[in-house]
């Protein structure tokens, strides 16, 4: 008998603290968003990526009726818009391998997620999730965004464009990039880059130009934590 009453005190406590750990209050973060592309934006310091979506890259181009057309850039003018001028609230998922925080995030009553991968401006990312598959298929059936044409899934897209091989020539920065960048500084992945016309440009993790991009310090590149530090830096985003 008391064998069996300690397994049920001990089930009990087992039981307590599962709920207490299930109960436990998730990260919230709410602001006013700067968006950075179709997927990901700032609120304040905090740099967020849309859970389980997808979105094209800002350089990235569709087709549509034999036409390329912007599909990335698209897909910004659409978070902006369903954004426009309410605060976002997120709740915090996961963390990515940039420091961004992961998460699932709304401007009033709209799922910023589900919005974008209705309109066919952003898509389900299996790799991570399934909570936006049927908004995927819906938005598939009714050939809105990129399924009215041809496109490459983001996530293809990033990869063919780290795997390309720019075509070395002798100009002073093909001999820059031979060396590798010195490490970057702890928590900040930001590239600011001088380029030969002398022009301050940065380039954030996973966008199309950040691999191939070397900081030579010696020259007055850096290092940047956040995009709003790079800006009030005097560095500006790659132009589309």
């Amino acid at each position: 008998m008391r064998t069996n009453a300690l397994w049920l005190l001990l089930g009990v406590a087992l039981v307590a603290f599962g709920t207490e750990r299930a109960c436990a209050p998730q990260e919230r973060i709410a602001g006013r968003a700067k968006i950075t592309d179709g997927d990901s934006f700032e609120i304040g310091p905090t740099r967020v990526r849309l859970f389980g979506v997808d979105a094209p890259e800002g350089r990235q181009p569709c087709t549509r009726d034999g036409r390329e057309w912007r599909c990335g850039d698209a897909a910004a003018t659409e978070l902006r818009r369903l954004v426009g001028t309410r605060d976002v609230v997120c709740v915090k998922r996961d963390e990515d391998d940039y420091g961004r925080a992961v998460a699932v995030c709304r401007s009033g009553a709209t799922d910023l997620g589900a919005a974008m991968v209705s309109a066919g401006l952003a898509l389900a990312y299996r790799q991570y999730s399934n909570d936006y598959v049927d908004e995927e298929s819906a938005a598939r059936g009714a050939r809105r965004g990129v399924w009215a044409g041809k496109f490459t899934p983001p996530w293809e897209w990033r990869r063919d464009e780290r795997s390309a091989t720019p075509a070395q020539s002798e100009a002073p920065v093909a001999r820059e990039r031979a060396a590798p960048s010195p490490p970057a500084r702890d928590g900040c992945y930001i590239k600011g880059n001088i380029n030969s016309d002398g022009e301050k440009i940065y380039h954030v993790p996973g966008s199309p130009s950040y691999d191939n991009t070397v900081i030579d310090e010696s020259r007055g590149e850096r290092w940047f934590c956040r995009e709003s530090e790079a800006r009030s830096a005097g560095w500006r985003a790659p132009r589309g």
